[in-house]
């Protein structure tokens, strides 16, 4: 009799059990999807658009429904330096990568016809933004985009969701020995001071630029500083990067009101600087500390374009730190 009434219920516990361990295995697989969907890279798009009267060329990738992160590329280079981590991003991130007038793949008007001042590219991007329909996002700073994109933060700070800093000054102290002969130039406007900078966007130059302080010269493609030399030797580009080594002088005397945006509001942000760098050293790292509460400092031991030897670990330090900021 006993065993007749257990039949049932034993019958009754192995199907819940069975239950049980379907529902946990088929969650678990679609877990397992939406991970590997969410960790899926995607291309990156090589577009242009027509920014105030200009072509304008950039790199896209990721969902456009994501958190969207402005890339923001130096001297003497362009959206090329970021076509890794572009990529690294997309799985989880929108991705932009602008060039900007003279440099990479975008127009090049007369300096007659244009203002080739960092006051001019930053509205550039502004207006890019402004097209692209971006209200909100993260920048990354690097070089010349320092000075772009501070001067985009300080304007819009309710915008700026963080800021990732790689190897871009924002303080007097990060201007060493590099800047001697380009002070010399601010101070004294000459062909005759003008023509040793000509040197930093030689062949050599741009190589130096590249290898100087990486651990592994190896790992440096060549590719780089030629691809930088096709926008470099068009005609009067010379002249354009003299005229923005020139221009630099003018962020010197805004860094007091972005050090006012950083302590006023408090943007998260991530440093992640090549610390080998002889054109924005280490020393230009550590101020940021002062002002930034919310600050993660990760110094490299790398050169001044970090991306190419240490991109791997950059695009984790971004992931981590925009995760934990509740960007995602």
């Amino acid at each position: 009799m006993k065993t007749q009434i257990l039949k049932p219920v034993l019958s009754i516990l192995l199907l819940a059990i069975l239950s049980i361990g379907l529902i946990s295995f088929t969650n678990s697989s679609v877990e397992a999807n939406e991970t590997e969907l969410e960790m899926t890279t995607q291309p990156v798009l090589h577009k242009s658009v027509k920014v105030n009267g200009l072509n304008m060329f950039y790199r896209e990738a990721g969902d456009v429904s994501k958190p969207t992160i402005l890339l923001l590329h130096g001297y003497p280079t362009s959206s090329h330096m970021f076509r890794n981590l572009l990529t690294d991003l997309s799985v989880r991130y929108h991705v932009l990568a602008p060039d900007y007038p003279g440099f990479g793949r975008s127009d090049q008007p007369l300096i007659t016809d244009f203002d080739y001042t960092f006051d001019n590219f930053s509205k550039i991007v502004e207006e890019f933004l402004e097209i692209k329909k971006v209200k909100k996002y993260s920048i990354y700073l690097m070089d010349y985009g320092a000075p772009i994109g501070f001067r985009i933060a300080a304007k819009y700070p309710e915008r700026v969701e963080s800021l990732i800093i790689q190897n871009g000054n924002a303080y007097d102290e990060g201007l060493k020995d590099f800047w001697i002969p380009i002070k010399k130039y601010w101070n004294d406007y000459t062909v005759e001071n003008g023509k040793p900078l000509e040197g930093f966007h030689s062949q050599d130059g741009l190589k130096w630029q590249y290898t100087h302080g990486v651990q592994d010269v190896s790992k440096i493609s060549p590719d780089n500083w030629h691809i930088d030399l096709q926008h470099l030797t068009r005609p009067e580009n010379n002249e354009i990067q003299l005229a923005m080594f020139y221009d630099y002088r003018t962020n010197v005397p805004l860094y007091p009101e972005w050090q006012q945006y950083f302590r006023d509001h408090q943007p998260p942000t991530l440093i992640v600087w090549g610390k080998n760098d002889y054109i924005f050293p280490a020393d230009g790292a550590y101020p940021y500390k002062r002002d930034l509460k919310n600050l993660e400092f990760h110094l490299l031991d790398t050169g001044h374009f970090a991306l190419e030897e240490k991109g791997e670990e950059i695009a984790n330090y971004i992931f981590n730190f925009l995760q934990s900021n509740g960007i995602k």
